[in-house]
């Protein structure tokens, strides 16, 4: 049987508390969907299951782990249709991630805008390994293959990459808030 349509004010109330938790609820999606242009179609998605299901939310539950469950699902359905099968994650991996990310802090949209101006401070060929694997998805080998490097080359270039990365975002994040 149908629930019955939500109020207006539940219905703002829902919409309110999506907003507030919008940037935690894009980098929990970027988290599990290694293609940027798929990220804000699962966001939107997510907003309009939310609004219309608006009347199932209880005030003084976890809106979050609420809205988190409908995202995920919303990830393995675009997942389903979009990924290629051998570079998509099982969807039991998903739930697994998805259910640790409860809980977790997110990046933020501020973290995020940092992020896209460090990378432009990585060499040319480590920015281009970083966009194979975090943005394409692409594995180690993959990724030797396709610059002409060794497996372990790319694993140490990876790994300078998100040193420096995490560094050049935590100092641009510490600039901006002094």
């Amino acid at each position: 049987m149908p629930s019955a349509p939500a109020s207006p004010e539940q219905t703002a109330l829902v919409q309110s508390l999506f907003v507030q938790h919008l940037p935690a609820l894009r980098g929990f999606v970027l988290s599990l969907v290694s293609d940027f242009s798929l990220v804000d179609d699962i966001v939107q998605e997510t907003f309009l299951v939310i609004t219309a299901k608006a009347a199932t939310f209880q005030r003084g539950t976890n809106f979050r782990a609420w809205a988190w469950t409908i995202a995920r699902y919303k990830v393995l359905q675009t997942l389903e249709k979009h990924a290629p099968v051998p570079d998509r994650l099982a969807p039991e991996v998903l739930e697994a991630l998805a259910a640790h990310g409860t809980a977790e802090t997110w990046y933020s949209d501020e973290q995020l805008q940092h992020l896209a101006k460090c990378m432009e401070g990585l060499a040319p060929k480590a920015r281009e390994a970083v966009e194979l694997r975090y943005q394409q998805a692409h594995r180690p080998p993959e990724i030797a293959t396709r610059l002409g490097w060794t497996v372990e080359s790319v694993h140490v270039a990876l790994s300078r990459a998100r040193v420096f990365l995490r560094d050049c975002v935590t100092q641009r994040m510490l600039a901006a808030n002094s």
